[in-house]
């Protein structure tokens, strides 16, 4: 096979391919690309979310008149990742565009790893005042920017090797790295929560998962640029399947799709933090059981989560992704009217929340990656897929923990299960109108393969 040669890949890209001519990446290979790709960045997510509950509130914004007031300015700060991360999407889409996907795969997670890396060196309040949290919420806008250059098309590539029958199996490969992620991050905080005093983990324990973050960002960098460099890769790049458009170019074209997508996983993005930050949060501040204790339920919790990814493959491929997805909504609405008050029944109640809730999230989160992903055309779906991803995660988990606390602190915890509810009722209606407008026949833009490069 000749060299690709394509506009957006760098001459490093295209050296690299002669190079690995004679060696095809096969689909496991890619698959495992994508699995470590995702556990990386699930991993660096939840190191810095679990720290959000049990280290700044205390470190950072001990000024606060309440454990639950810095609790909620902490979340706060946790949310201004997502809000950089469109922002970050559209600034390396242009450097993809112009220097390649492996030179802004290098840029993004070396700003990743980076800013993690920062964190842990972080003095608290009690050191530096205040410039403690402007320099944590720098940081972490750091790390939502540098996530939005984070996209690969590695899923994509996955997806173009999928079988036609097999679509859901291969449609849940990427969201196995979410369980991993969480269940090695929580087993980090475990271990150090239950081995060192309180002044000790305060001082320094918690620095130490902030550094594997950094470590594991660089091994997966090295194991997604080998993809990147395949023979593989630069043919869907010249084929027009894994390239990066114009922002407002694809929303021009797509702007109903981009909601429609944004929508669509809202259920399991609510349910995604509810059973993983924010129930931390409510044991920590109010009781139950230990933090430690809590952190290796939630570990189980992510195993069951795990097969539940499994299980919707097996189950897609059956009945169909978005069947799959409005089912899932409808289970997280039912599970909805119980979740707060097994969240609120003590240690057996909230045991009991984190291992039903795990297993419904793992249904539900194994088909929301690009569960409308079809109405973008060929030309535009790589930037399409990209930003639908930013904004869902963006309005169902950005402020997911924040939202929760401040209801269920100022007005009860039943009324979290409201918000779940909320999520389901916006993928539903979501995925009824992408059904409804399907039916119609209304065009899409699966048929835009301008050969000019034109849309």
């Amino acid at each position: 096979m000749g060299v690709v040669a394509n506009p957006s890949s760098s001459g490093l890209e295209q050296d690299a391919r002669r190079m690995h001519g004679d060696k095809p990446v096969s689909a496991g290979s890619i698959a495992l690309g994508v699995i470590i790709g995702r556990m990386s960045e699930f991993f660096d997510f939840f190191v810095y979310g679990l720290a959000s509950v049990l280290v700044f509130p205390r470190l950072i914004f001990s000024f606060a008149p309440n454990p639950v007031a810095a609790t909620m300015m902490s979340f706060a700060v946790f949310s201004l990742a997502f809000i950089a991360r469109p922002v970050g999407s559209f600034v390396f889409m242009w450097i993809d565009r112009n220097y390649g996907r492996g030179t802004k795969l290098t840029i993004a997670l070396f700003i990743l790893g980076g800013s993690t890396a920062s964190i842990a060196f972080l003095p608290g309040y009690e050191t530096i005042g205040l410039w403690s949290v402007a320099l944590l919420a720098l940081f972490r806008l750091g790390q939502g920017f540098a996530l939005g250059g984070a996209w690969d098309g590695l899923a994509s590539l996955l997806n173009l090797n999928a079988p036609p029958h097999r679509r859901g199996w291969y449609a849940m490969i990427p969201q196995l790295g979410a369980p991993i992620g969480f269940a090695l991050a929580s087993s980090l905080f475990g271990y150090f929560v239950a081995n060192l005093s309180d002044a000790d983990f305060l001082s320094w324990g918690w620095r130490y998962p902030f550094f594997v973050a950094f470590a594991i960002n660089v091994v997966a960098l090295f194991a997604r640029l080998r993809i990147v460099a395949s023979h593989e890769f630069g043919s869907a790049l010249e084929n027009n399947e894994l390239q990066a458009r114009p922002v407002f170019e694809m929303l021009s074209k797509h702007a109903s799709d981009v909601l429609l997508g944004a929508f669509a996983p809202l259920a399991s993005f609510a349910m995604f933090h509810l059973v993983t930050i924010f129930p931390l949060s409510w044991v920590t501040l109010f009781g139950g059981q230990s933090a430690a204790q809590f952190l290796w339920v939630q570990v189980a919790g992510a195993a069951v989560g795990l097969v539940g990814i499994v299980l919707s493959g097996v189950i897609a491929d059956r009945i169909g992704r978005r069947n799959q997805l409005m089912i899932g909504a409808i289970i997280i609405a039912i599970f909805s009217f119980s979740a707060p008050f097994l969240l609120d029944a003590g240690r057996s109640g909230q045991d009991a929340f984190i291992i039903i809730g795990f297993g419904i999230l793992g249904l539900s989160f194994g088909q929301a990656s690009g569960a409308v992903s079809s109405r973008f055309g060929q030309y535009y779906r790589y930037t399409g897929a990209a930003l639908t991803s930013d904004l869902a995660w963006l309005i169902g988990a950005g402020f997911a923990p924040l939202v929760a606390l401040g209801l269920a602190s100022n007005f009860g915890i039943i009324f979290i299960g409201g918000y779940l509810i909320s999520g389901a009722i916006c993928t539903i209606v979501a995925l009824s109108v992408t059904r409804a407008l399907d039916m119609s026949g209304e065009p899409d833009a699966k048929s835009e393969t301008p050969s000019s490069g034109k849309p």
